[in-house]
């Protein structure tokens, strides 16, 4: 029962926030969607690049020390991505649709925020960790996966490498690689910056939640079970042979049991590459993290 509720008490305000979101947009309308489009514009381009780049650039986060978390969070969100291709072809369902979701899960949004509340504060660089390796997987084979048909591999590198978030990464990289001092005072306003990006994601995700319909219920419920019980399995192979830390086994279950991206319904928007069937998934995907989650934070712990 202890665990239980100590399960629940690092769900729940997560919820809690996400449904402050859903509620509100509901009572106000349309208008809350496109004003909120705005700010989530704001929230990847600015505010969580300044949260990646200043947690990685900090001196208190030790490259070498999490190198087996980004790893690990590499390998799971690439073996989603090849466990989801076999299954989008024997589904008849378009890969370009399927796998991204499979491969970017929410980290961000979700994951940050509860890394954070089930291992502390201190824990924000393991959990920033987490986040950068499922980024650099979206943003590189993901993204190619999209516009490999539509303007070419070429391309998508370049608009790969110009992305906010994949800059922030990079250069936060080599600042932490090579232990490059910043000004305090510089540091604590990106901080400050950056810690408003964990709130705006959890409202964010509350309000995109209006806006999707059940019309695809199908595919979206393959996802929403394809995705944790994917990125869980390529988990438990990754610990038979990955030295990691107690607290790195607990972040590394929790963050392969994370549902898909919203940021990913917004990609498939913007590529026009099926996004009500990527809603979908998003949507359904969230849902079942209320499952899916104490589940790999009960493996975790």
């Amino acid at each position: 029962m202890e665990v239980l509720s100590r399960i629940a008490g690092i769900i729940l305000p997560v919820f809690l926030i996400i449904a402050a979101g859903y509620g509100y947009a509901r009572l106000r309308g349309e208008q809350v969607s496109e004003d909120m489009a705005g700010l989530s514009r704001v929230n990847v381009e600015l505010i969580s690049p300044v949260l990646l780049f200043s947690a990685l650039a900090s001196k208190d986060f030790d490259l070498v020390a999490n190198l087996p978390l980004i790893l690990a969070g590499l390998l799971i969100s690439l073996g989603s991505g090849l466990l989801a291709w076999p299954i989008a072809r024997l589904l008849g369902y378009d890969p370009r649709t399927f796998v991204p979701p499979m491969i970017y899960n929410n980290c961000g949004n979700m994951g940050v925020p509860l890394i954070v509340l089930a291992f502390g504060a201190a824990a924000l660089s393991e959990a920033v960790a987490m986040f950068v390796a499922g980024t650099l997987v979206y943003f590189t084979v993901g993204i190619w996966i999209m516009e490999s048909a539509h303007k070419g591999p070429r391309l998508s590198m370049r608009r790969t490498l110009a992305n906010p978030m994949i800059m922030s990464v990079l250069i936060g990289i080599l600042f932490a690689a090579f232990r490059i001092p910043l000004p305090s005072m510089l540091l604590q306003a990106m901080r400050m910056l950056g810690e408003a990006a964990i709130p705006i994601m959890l409202i964010a995700l509350g309000v995109r939640m209006v806006d999707v319909s059940f019309t695809h219920w199908r595919i979206g419920l393959v996802g929403a079970i394809v995705c944790p019980l994917s990125g869980l399995a390529i988990a438990w192979g990754v610990d038979q042979w990955l030295t990691l830390t107690v607290m790195q086994r607990g972040q590394m279950y929790l963050f392969a049991s994370l549902p898909p991206a919203v940021f990913s319904f917004m990609i498939a928007s913007a590529y026009k590459q099926e996004p009500d069937k990527v809603a979908a998934i998003v949507m359904l995907g969230n849902l079942a993290a209320l499952v899916f989650v104490p589940l790999g934070l009960w493996v975790g712990m």
